[in-house]
Parts: C-alpha cells; structure tokens; sequence
C-alpha cells in the first residue's frame, strides 16, 4: 500500500502508539488484478480488427464492454461504426470537454449504454461496476497502461474478460512484455469462452 520509503517513516510511528501492531505483506496488486481476469489475443490484419470486434460483441454476453483505442480520432469513427452496426455505444477522449465527459461517464454508469470506446484517458481511477469486458482494439504503450485498461474488467469482486488485438510486430512485443512484467499467460482467443468464466451470476 505505502512506497518504501514512507513504510519506514510510518512504522516506527505505528510501533510506538499502537497496542500489540502486525504488518501484513500483500502480493503485488498488479498480478492480483491480471490473475484474477480471463485474458486472451488475437492476431489479425489492421484491416481485420472492425469484422472481429463486430463478431466478439454478437457471440459474447456482457454486462459493460470498454473498447481501447490509441487515438482520439480512432474513438470517434469506431464509435460512429458502432452506433451504425446498432451497437449500444458512447465513446470518452481528450478532445472532449470535462463537462462531455462527465456527461458520458454518467451515461455508461448508469447503463444507458451499454458499450464505451475511449482512449487512454478512461483507462486509470475510473470505476463502473458493471464492465465485465474490455478489449484493446489498439495495444497500450506498455505493460502499465495495459494494467490500468484491462482493471476496468473485473473489479468490485467481480470476474473479467481481456481480449488484445495484435497487428504488428510492435504489438507482440507489448504483449510479451506484460507476460513477463505481471508473469501472466495470455493465450490466443478460443473459438468458444463460457460465459460462466466471466459473467458474474
């Protein structure tokens, strides 16, 4: 919980005004979140990636879907895509205002719509109980952001589905880099997923 620096600053405090105190020692909370969540890959063509998230979303049930992409201009057209597919989506990025924003947070929250496209801004500190998928359209930069994006997934106790699109060269090295960063197994995408292993009943 603390940084190592300040856990030597507050225990000897601790010692000293409390009766009888114990240090409990957590497993890093990283691989606790990936640990606790169905992650998978796929590896197709750029071109491919709007026909696969198209048949991802038909054949899935889910509760809340996030939808990573890596650019602004990205979260409007997959988003616009959607809505013409008749796909229940919102999307959230930088170009909006903080108003729009909160606007559309509150839309997704309260289940209004039922998918969100969004960049990296909607991928740390925010919560929706509801989201049991999340899918990296795009790769993150890097073992962290993907942390922070796939951890919509599966929170509050509840279970989860990471699904990664890899197109480059680039993105499988991401890919490896999360595996060993966080000592995870991220394996290609099965033909059928039981919904038990993510839906929470």
């Amino acid at each position: 919980m603390f940084s190592a620096t300040l856990s030597k600053e507050i225990r000897p405090v601790c010692k000293k005004f409390m009766q009888d105190p114990r240090e409990i020692y957590v497993d890093d909370e990283a691989k606790l979140t990936l640990h606790g969540l169905q992650q998978y890959y796929v590896t197709l063509p750029e071109a491919g990636k709007n026909r696969k998230l198209s048949d991802i979303l038909d054949s899935l049930e889910f509760n809340q879907v996030v939808i990573f992409v890596k650019s602004v201009q990205r979260a409007k057209l997959l988003n616009k895509l959607l809505n013409s597919c008749n796909f229940s989506s919102t999307c959230i990025h930088s170009g909006m205002t903080q108003q729009e924003r909160i606007e559309t947070y509150k839309q997704f929250k309260d289940f209004t719509k039922r998918i969100m496209v969004a960049t990296d801004i909607f991928g740390r500190g925010i919560d929706v109980e509801r989201v049991n998928i999340v899918i990296n359209y795009d790769i993150s930069d890097g073992a962290d952001p993907y942390l922070h994006r796939v951890g919509r997934a599966g929170r509050f106790g509840t279970k989860g589905l990471a699904i990664t699109f890899v197109s480059t060269d680039e993105d499988k090295k991401v890919l490896e880099s999360v595996q060993e960063r966080f000592e995870v197994n991220i394996t290609e995408l099965p033909a059928e997923i039981d919904p038990k292993t993510y839906m929470t009943s």
